[in-house]
């Protein structure tokens, strides 16, 4: 038997699906051998109902299930005169109904308006050299204007999207950073960019020879970390967005006022997260809105570390009566081909805002999109728990709608 054959260690785990040549057996056989081993039950955690074929060799290695998350919608967000039905998918209570409530404040004021500020995916290697001298040629050599056009060429070989934006190096000792950054069409672009990061590598050898390749990935980049470069400089698209919610929209919608809203910003996004040594966190919960979103629409959720850049202002407008807010978002990292967004439950989210594959008219557009609904759904995530907050409603709503009665009256007794 060859769930036997697995246990026993006969059968690589890994190997299955090449063995069988069935995907779903391949996932029910590992699961069984799993359930042996541990002697623990994976009841609970479905097999059944998911196309396992989608994900072989691209998105999940050795699958035994898929977990479930539920997906709620929030809106219609009304940015640039459009309006979209935002998919979250989340298993915290409230934040898809905060969300919508801050989608009706912006809608009611007349919709928000984004600009996309900049689009560009970022690798950095690492490379070393015998003396700093030497390192500090290169990174004089890559930072010459003159020497772009010849670099560009040799990096755009990899793709017909990726188009060379510009090269920043940074020099510690005798090892040199070179941070590239790309234009990546719809894609996400981290597999683009490294490919033409490769190229320039390879090519710098004739004239570099003594330079020693450390590694493609440096943490110059950066990926999935904190880190003041993509604060500063950016790194996948940047954005900002902004609307002005009317005086009775925040009274009767968001149940506080101007005055109010405009005070919290500044002692908690603000002051507050100057206190705490905050880098990038100047917001009150954009990361909720991000996550949600990239899970749904098949994002690499880790890259909601640097994705949820932003700094969130208000200020009272129009003779103190209405408000204006900002968001303000350097490194939303998002695609809408690749990865996980071709996988059935997201590429049907996809599909629910627009942005669904490539846009063969104009390359990236769909992607640029998306970043901008990102923006406009923290907009409205923002105004929304700030209000709350504000009017001192955030524990009586997370009581009501994130707990059940049986442990409220646990609590209560």
């Amino acid at each position: 038997m060859i769930v036997n054959s697995v246990v026993d260690g006969k059968i690589p785990s890994y190997s299955l699906e090449s063995k069988l040549g069935d995907c779903k057996r391949a996932a029910a056989i590992r699961r069984e051998a799993l359930q042996r081993m541990t002697r623990r039950s994976l009841e609970g955690l479905p097999v059944e109902g998911f196309d396992y074929e989608s994900i072989l060799g691209q998105c999940c290695e050795m699958p035994v299930g898929y977990v479930q998350i539920p997906v709620g919608i929030a809106g219609p967000l009304l940015l640039n005169g459009r309006e979209y039905s935002v998919p979250m998918a989340t298993t915290e209570g409230c934040l898809v109904a905060s969300t919508n409530r801050g989608c009706k404040a912006i809608y009611l004021s007349g919709g928000a308006t984004s600009v996309l500020l900049k689009d560009g995916m970022t690798r950095a290697p690492v490379v070393r050299f015998a003396s700093a001298t030497r390192a500090a040629e290169l990174k004089f050599f890559l930072e010459d204007p003159d020497n772009f056009d010849t670099l560009a060429v040799v990096f755009n070989k990899s793709s017909r999207f990726a188009r060379l934006q510009g090269i920043k190096c940074s020099i510690a000792g005798k090892n040199l950073y070179i941070r590239f950054s790309c234009s990546t069409g719809d894609a996400m672009g981290m597999n683009m960019v490294s490919k033409g990061v490769q190229n320039v590598l390879e090519f710098l050898q004739s004239d570099f020879s003594d330079m020693d390749v450390i590694g493609i990935s440096g943490n110059f980049c950066s990926d999935k970390k904190p880190a003041a470069v993509n604060w500063i400089e950016g790194r996948g698209k940047s954005v900002v967005c902004e609307a002005i919610i009317k005086e009775e929209v925040v009274k009767k919608v968001l149940k506080t006022n101007v005055a109010s809203l405009v005070e919290l910003n500044m002692l908690k996004n603000l002051a507050g997260s100057a206190v705490a040594g905050a880098l990038g966190g100047f917001n009150a919960h954009a990361g909720n809105i991000v996550s949600a979103i990239f899970i749904a629409t098949g994002q690499d959720p880790a890259q909601n570390v640097e994705s949820s850049h932003c700094i969130t202002m208000m200020e009272a407008v129009n003779d103190g009566k209405d408000l204006h807010i900002s968001v303000t978002m350097p490194s939303i990292e998002v695609g809408t081909v690749g990865g996980g967004t071709q996988l059935a439950s997201q590429s049907a989210c996809l599909n629910l805002l627009g942005v669904k594959g490539a846009n063969k008219e104009s390359p990236g557009s769909n992607s640029r999109l998306l970043a901008a609904i990102v923006a406009g759904s923290v907009l409205a995530g923002e105004l929304s728990l700030m209000s709350a907050i504000a009017a001192g409603q955030l524990v009586k709503s997370h009581m009501k709608y994130n707990r059940s009665s049986k442990d409220m009256s646990k609590a209560a007794s």
